[in-house]
Parts: structure tokens; sequence; C-alpha cells
């Protein structure tokens, strides 16, 4: 007999979904919708007049060779940053499910760094990498190397990868680690008296059966590369230097807020939402293909 909720007023199911429906709505639909309008919009230098100019924002995005600049800068960055946290992630859920002694000690300080914010992440690897302050900054002078990311942009982008893959790693373990303890013991044990090694049981048993885990894995660890990272960016780099840091979220703070073109920066954002529903659409329509349920 199948169980059915039953309200005895009519509103109250209303009433109980209102709330949720009243936050979506002022802190994304709204927004996402002044963004929209204001990116038809062009205002003076004095901020005393608007105009419309129809598409002239977005045209004047596109022949801009540094906008292109930023796009292939941010996906390198989102795809940098997915596959190290994911790996090592599930690389730490791995080692830290086997039956160890402390094992939950283990667990415990490997979630700890999902606390903390974005930009105090920054500030903890600027003050280690830091070319002349920084601890671990010595030792990479000892073993000869010319480390200095405030003047050199590739080395700039590897301290934000590593900063944003190290911040999202803690996040990705407590999920790989659910999935991990999910997996049934006896199908493990069935392929071991089947003469599966370690190794082959992982990519054979293990692995398959987390695919519904490392697919939504996916999806968070893209959004949160193109727009959790501005504070890592912020703290660390402010964009530079020369720019080899700046993602799509960071040049429209930049160009919005520090540099006053609110016409420019709205339409960015209305671009960077409209990639990023496109890359979840394509997750789902080909990534879920590969999905065991």
């Amino acid at each position: 007999m199948q169980k059915q909720a039953i309200f005895q007023s009519k509103l109250l199911p209303y009433a109980l979904v209102a709330p949720q429906l009243a936050i979506v709505l002022i802190f994304f639909y709204w927004p996402a919708l002044q963004a929209v309008i204001q990116s038809f919009l062009l205002q003076d230098a004095f901020g005393l007049s608007t105009s419309f100019v129809w598409f002239d924002n977005y045209l004047e995005l596109f022949s801009e060779r540094a906008y292109f600049e930023a796009i292939l800068r941010t996906f390198f960055f989102s795809f940098a940053i997915a596959v190290s946290s994911l790996s090592f992630a599930l690389l730490l859920a791995v080692m830290a499910d086997k039956p160890l002694r402390g094992s939950m000690l283990y667990r415990t300080l490997l979630i700890w760094p999902y606390a903390v914010a974005p930009p105090v992440v920054g500030v903890l690897w600027i003050f280690m990498l830091h070319p002349s302050l920084g601890v671990l900054s010595r030792y990479l002078r000892a073993l000869g190397i010319d480390w200095n990311p405030l003047l050199d942009g590739d080395q700039a982008a590897a301290l934000i990868i590593l900063a944003a893959a190290w911040k999202q790693i803690s996040y990705n373990f407590l999920f790989f680690l659910a999935g991990l303890q999910s997996i049934p013991r006896s199908v493990l044990e069935a392929a071991a008296i089947d003469g599966a090694r370690p190794m082959r049981r992982f990519w054979t048993v293990t692995f398959p059966l987390l695919s519904p885990t490392i697919f939504f894995l996916l999806v968070v660890n893209i959004v949160y590369a193109f727009f959790d990272t501005f504070g890592i960016i912020d703290t660390m780099t402010r964009g530079g230097p020369g720019k080899s840091t700046e993602t799509l979220v960071y040049k429209v703070y930049s160009d919005g807020l520090l540099g006053g073109n609110l016409g420019s920066s709205a339409a960015q954002s209305v671009i960077l939402m409209i990639m990023v529903i496109v890359l979840t659409g394509i997750q789902f329509r080909f990534v879920e293909r590969k999905v065991t349920y």
C-alpha cells in the first residue's frame, strides 16, 4: 500500500515551499534578470545617463582578444582544478577506507580544510609560497628553482590551481569516502576469490560503482572552478601578473567594479551563466551515459 502525504489545508504545501522559492527568486532569478537588462545598457562616465545599446556590449566583448584569452584560461583552470582535486581526493578516500588504527582521526583531519573560506586559503598559500616571506619558497630556492609568482605568470597560475584544488579536495574526499563505504563488500570479496588483484578490483569493480559519485563531483567541481575561485584569485594575485590568472568571473569583477564598465560586466556575467548551463547540460547529456547506477 503506497503512502501519500495528506495536508489538512490546500495552502499548507505552498506555504512550506514559499520560503525556498522566495530565496531562489530574490537571490538568483532577480539578480540574473537585472544582469540581462544591464547588459543592454550603457552608462556615461559619470553615471548620470543610461542609453539602450542593444547587443553592442556583447559585440565589443567578442571583438576583444583579452576576453577570448580569459575564456581559454578559465577552461584550463577548471580542467586542472577538477582533475587534480578529484584524483587526490579519490586516492585519499581509498587509503582512508582501509581498516587502519586511528582512521576516524585521519578522516576528520582530511575534512577540515573544506571549512576554510577561499580568501583564507589564498592568504595561507601566499604566506607559504611568497617569494620572499614564504616558508616553502626557501626550499624551492635551495633546490635551484627561481620561484617568483609575483612576476612569473605560469608560476602564479600553478599557485592558483594548487590552492584551489587543495580547498576542494576535502569536499570530494567526503563524497568519495561515502561512495566507497556504500559498495557491498560481498562484491569485492567475490572479485578477490576470482583471483583479481587489488588494482584490478579497483578499476573493474570499485571505480565503475563510483561513477555516479564521480559524475556528481565533476559537475560540482567545474561550477566551483568557474565561480568559487574568485576569492582565491583576488587574495593571491588579483588577476596578475599581466592578467595571467584573470578568469571570467574575476574579469566580471575587474571590469565592472574596478573599471566602472557596468554594461560590459553584465554582458560577461550573462555569457558566463550561459556557458555554465551549457557545460552542465553537455555533461548530463553525454557523460552521464558512462555512469552505472
